[in-house]
């Protein structure tokens, strides 16, 4: 049995993952500061299975100030997957608290693990480093040239990473998530938006001509790929992590109207500062070194994070 710590815990994909930890057989120490981007409730709620196990510890703590040597203490591996997330609410005023929660907060804890005897130290980057780009798919040489203020961070925190690596042999790997859905969405991802939306008779807003495109990835994709992470793959390396398909805003809401039974009525606005065009994930790194392969298409994905939504 390994031990775990697992950052981010009570957000949307850091639930899944120390869920799926214990699953195997492991213990989790879990981390999260509940930051106010969105309600503490909801992620109070993402907790609620996992403190009722006793492989499970919870700890309260912010990771960009607190001391963090106890949460360490028989840790064996790292997932760091917090973050202040939103590409959208990373400008302005708003800057400073990404500048903690992704970049000061990841520095915190690279400093804490660097003599630690760790196998792995994962984190969790984004497809948002890439930018806008017409070079698709996104393979992880390409250029990297994030257009929001979050995507800046989320890259300045893999440079980190690796520098740890090269510097104190931290065994670092950085994976770049490609729009994960799925149970326990945050309440301003698209998905959740409009299933909401229009479960409530409300039409959904879209920003731009929704022909932008995106590479989807269900939240058990991704989740497969951060526990085989854990173990495999040359420390150092940047791996894509994307559902392997890309479609049209315009599509998916089409499947979404199958998978409801419901007719989404849309309008259409502005295109929002630091969004991209278009998204797809070259994942034949990460299939190669990693054994990753995601398995879950959108309608089937999409079927999923309906019934939990419905069941609330």
């Amino acid at each position: 049995m390994a031990h775990y710590l697992v950052t981010g815990v009570a957000g949307f994909i850091g639930s899944h993952v120390a869920e799926r930890l214990i699953e195997g057989g492991n213990s989790v120490r879990g981390i999260d500061c509940f930051t106010n981007y969105y309600a503490r409730s909801l992620k109070e709620k993402n907790l609620s299975g996992l403190l009722e196990n006793p492989a499970f510890v919870f700890d309260e703590l912010d990771l960009s100030r607190a001391d963090l040597s106890s949460a360490l203490e028989g840790a064996d591996a790292v997932c760091h997957l917090a973050a202040q997330a939103g590409v959208r609410a990373s400008w302005g005023r708003n800057f400073g608290t990404y500048l903690d929660c992704n970049i000061a907060a990841t520095q915190r804890l690279l400093e804490a693990c660097k003599e630690r005897p760790l196998t792995r130290f994962v984190y969790a980057s984004s497809s948002s480093v890439y930018g806008d780009t017409d070079d698709l798919p996104m393979r992880e040489p390409g250029a990297t040239c994030p257009v929001s203020p979050y995507g800046v961070t989320k890259l300045a925190a893999e440079h980190l990473a690796v520098l740890y690596h090269r510097n104190y042999g931290l065994p670092t790997v950085s994976l770049r998530f490609f729009t994960v859905y799925g149970p326990r969405q945050r309440p301003d991802m698209a998905f959740r938006r409009f299933i909401s939306e229009t479960l409530a008779g409300r039409a959904i807003e879209i920003y731009g001509d929704g022909e932008q495109t995106r590479d989807f990835t269900f939240i058990d994709d991704i989740v497969d790929g951060v526990l085989r992470a854990l173990g495999n793959g040359s420390p150092g390396e940047v791996f894509n992590l994307g559902g392997g398909s890309r479609v049209t805003l315009n599509e998916a809401l089409d499947t979404l109207e199958r998978v409801m039974g419901m007719r989404i009525e849309r309008h259409y606005g502005t295109p929002q500062k630091g969004d991209v065009r278009d998204t797809l994930a070259d994942n034949s790194k990460a299939r190669n070194e990693l054994g990753f392969a995601p398995l879950v298409g959108l309608e089937e994905g999409l079927a999923h994070e309906f019934e939990w939504l419905r069941s609330l």
